[in-house]
Formats: C-alpha cells, structure tokens, sequence
C-alpha cells in the first residue's frame, strides 16, 4: 500500500558519461537537496540507464548517498523505468531501499521501501517526490 510523501528534492545533472556503445549504457550522476519526512538532506545519485527493447523507454539503477545535518549519513539503491517525451525530458517512476545505521534523525528510513517520480528536464533540472511503500 502506498503510505505518506515522505520526500521532495531538487538538484541538477552534475555528470554525464557513455559507458557502453553497445545498448548504449549511460551513467548519469546528480546532486539534490530537499526533505525527507522533514529533515532537511542532500543528496548524491549515480545511475546507469539503458534503452529497453520499446522505443523511447529505459530501464535504470543506481545508488545514492544522503546526508542531513549533524553527519548522518543514509543509503539507497533505486531501480526504475524511463520515459523520453518529445521535449527532451525523461520522466522516471521506480522504487527505493533505503538503509542507514544512524540513531538520529535519518533512522526511520532504515529497511523502508519507497516509490518514487522523478523528471529531468532538457536543461538537467532535476525533481523528485518518494512515498514509503507500506
């Protein structure tokens, strides 16, 4: 069951590369900053994506650092599915499994699953929504 948002962030494309020209495989890193359940975080996102056998759609993973004030410091790898709209931007819907050994603020999200919705826009804008999957 779809539970309550629990995230919302912002950030931008910092880095690009081709991995593999076969596929292709493309590696896509970012920086956003914004809430999770109120805490104020930031976070780094590395993922690689590539074209599925349907034109236009995409299949990608990637694993992410977040971190809040007072050094605690969470992790999570996402897996999800892309779509490619004809302005260039990619919208992206997948799930979260978050981890983290911190007692402070971020301890909630250790062993949560999250569903999120993401678009990155032709400029490298990038947002985020998450909700726990209960």
């Amino acid at each position: 069951m779809l539970g309550e948002q629990i995230a919302e962030l912002k950030g931008k494309v910092t880095n690009q590369r081709v991995l593999d020209i076969e596929g292709p495989s493309i590696e896509t890193s970012l920086y956003a900053s914004g809430s999770i359940n109120g805490v104020q975080v930031k976070v780094i996102l590395t993922y690689v994506g590539k074209p599925t056998n349907t034109k236009g759609i995409f299949h990608g993973k990637g694993n992410a650092v977040v971190t809040a004030e007072g050094s605690e410091v969470a992790t999570y790898t996402g897996e999800g599915i892309g779509r490619h709209d004809n302005s260039g931007k990619m919208s992206w819907r997948g799930s979260h499994f978050f981890s983290t050994s911190s007692t402070g603020k971020l301890a909630f999200l250790n062993n949560m699953i999250g569903v999120f919705e993401s678009v990155i826009d032709s400029e490298g804008n990038f947002t985020e929504k998450s909700w726990e999957w209960k």
